[in-house]
């Protein structure tokens, strides 16, 4: 039987089992097979039970806590990479460490830059992810970022609420974009509120 290339195979993260079951369901094909084994070291190994030679691979893996999704989803990219996957897409709808996207005082680390240069180092061609914590992470990907965002479904929601004298809250100044957005939308007025950090989980 002859290999079919570009064929569109999804797979599972751990952390993400829920979602990618009615990404599966929407998108009218099932998940694919894989094993996650683990160590004694709690070292983790992902490892694919169906070819994915020549296929669209889309790895379906937020990297929120616990760290182990993460180096779940680039094992799985790399995994994909090395089996001669076609095209590997890294679906993130929780970009974990998104909050350090600059230098906001001395000796820091810009953790979402490092993720970013993580996923794309493991192989993956095309990121697909959902309101990023600020829109210039799209710039630390030298891959092709999707930015999807939930307005218009937060919008849908409101809508048919039918609420009067609505106001869009941004909880602080990094949300006021996608406030804003969902303020034009609703036809409602904005307001900010200014928050300060003295130390992180501190408001």
């Amino acid at each position: 039987m002859p290999l079919q290339f570009n064929t569109v195979k999804l797979f599972a993260g751990s952390g993400t089992q829920e979602l990618a079951d009615k990404i599966s369901a929407s998108y009218g094909k099932p998940l694919g097979e894989k094993t996650l084994s683990k160590f004694s070291d709690g070292e983790i190994q992902p490892f694919y039970n169906e070819s994915v030679r020549g296929s669209d691979v889309f790895i379906i893996q937020s990297t929120n806590q616990p760290t182990d999704n993460l180096f779940e989803l680039l094992l799985m990219i790399d995994a994909a990479k090395r089996a001669s996957a076609h095209y590997i897409t890294a679906v993130v709808p929780y970009f974990g460490f998104a909050r350090q996207d600059r230098k906001d005082k001395p000796r820091v680390a810009i953790g979402a830059k490092m993720i970013a240069n993580l996923i794309t180092a493991a192989g993956a061609h095309r990121i697909m992810t959902m309101d990023l914590h600020a829109a210039q992470i799209q710039g630390f990907f030298d891959i092709l970022i999707d930015h999807l965002m939930g307005v218009p479904i937060l919008a849908d929601y409101f809508e048919a609420k039918n609420l009067s004298d609505l106001v869009i809250v941004s909880p602080d100044h990094g949300g006021v974009t996608r406030a804003r957005k969902l303020a034009d939308r609703l036809k409602a007025p904005i307001a900010i509120i200014d928050k300060r950090r003295p130390r992180p989980n501190v408001v």
